[in-house]
């Protein structure tokens, strides 16, 4: 199955974002891919201002669009992240849904780890704007020609917490989604280290498809959207500007990687902590 990661510079202009995610998923699809993952906040990317004012219902206008992408090219598309507003009032939820080639929702999963850091001189705080979701969430890819995978979803600052991907792995995952708005100050040393060791300790292939460039008011996200193989080895990359990038994902080769080398299978409970000291010592 041929999968493609796409990298688009979104800013507060919502309706050039469409447009321009509109135009990547088609140029993707005609190319063979039979699914396309779009980044992280890929409608609007903006101030926390800003994106509270722009939150839109699953039903709203931009997941609407992706899902009418999904259906004319016929593809799964994981539309990567979008800020979610709830009828209840509360705080958005940066939500990534997997959309079938029928245009159904499939999956929805709202991003666990909020990202409040400083780096590279800018503070974030995405819990004063975002509430985190609740759950891991794993969807069955049903794929032609092929047995039915397992997808597990992630979201950009999910990347650097390996027990969620360890979790998704015990639930049956293959593939991992990593929709992301990853800074330049931070993915130039850790991005390509961290989406490479996600797929090499679990064994599985990682998609992750980054925001490109700079946004207000001080966002400058990294690129290198990639596709990374159950070994470690980069299959697909975007360097820099907008664009995708695709790869062939081989299920059969994943499962002999697991068979050869039966790392996930290896893995132990870790002994309790105790003062005495072991026996034959």
């Amino acid at each position: 199955m041929k999968a493609a990661v796409v990298q688009i510079n979104s800013t507060g202009d919502r309706d050039r974002n469409l447009e321009v995610a509109a135009t990547q998923v088609k140029n993707a699809a005609a190319d063979g891919a039979r699914i396309v993952v779009l980044p992280e906040k890929w409608p609007l990317l903006a101030t926390g201002e800003e994106l509270l004012a722009g939150a839109e219902p699953i039903d709203g206008p931009a997941i609407t669009a992706a899902r009418s992408w999904a259906r004319e090219s016929g593809i799964h598309l994981l539309a990567g992240s979008f800020t979610e507003s709830h009828e209840d009032g509360t705080l958005p939820s940066n939500t990534s849904p997997l959309i079938s080639p029928d245009g159904e929702i499939l999956a929805l999963y709202r991003k666990l780890h909020m990202y409040d850091v400083e780096a590279g001189g800018v503070t974030y705080r995405e819990s004063a704007f975002e509430q985190a979701g609740d759950r891991i969430v794993i969807a069955d890819l049903e794929l032609p020609g092929a047995e039915t995978e397992k997808l597990g979803l992630t979201v950009c600052y999910d990347l650097r917490f390996p027990e969620l991907y360890r979790a998704l792995l015990d639930l049956g995952a293959t593939l991992f989604t990593v929709p992301s708005a990853f800074t330049s100050a931070t993915g130039r040393d850790h991005w390509e280290v961290l989406v490479r060791a996600r797929a090499i300790e679990n064994e599985a292939f990682v998609l992750a498809a980054n925001q490109v460039g700079r946004a207000a008011p001080e966002f400058d996200s990294w690129g290198h959207s990639m596709i990374v193989d159950p070994w470690g080895r980069v299959q697909a990359l975007v360097d820099e500007g907008e664009g995708f990038a695709s790869a062939e994902l081989d299920f059969a080769d994943l499962a002999d990687t697991r068979s050869r080398f039966p790392a996930v299978d290896h893995r132990r409970p870790i002994p309790p902590v105790t003062d005495e000291v072991p026996h034959g010592s």
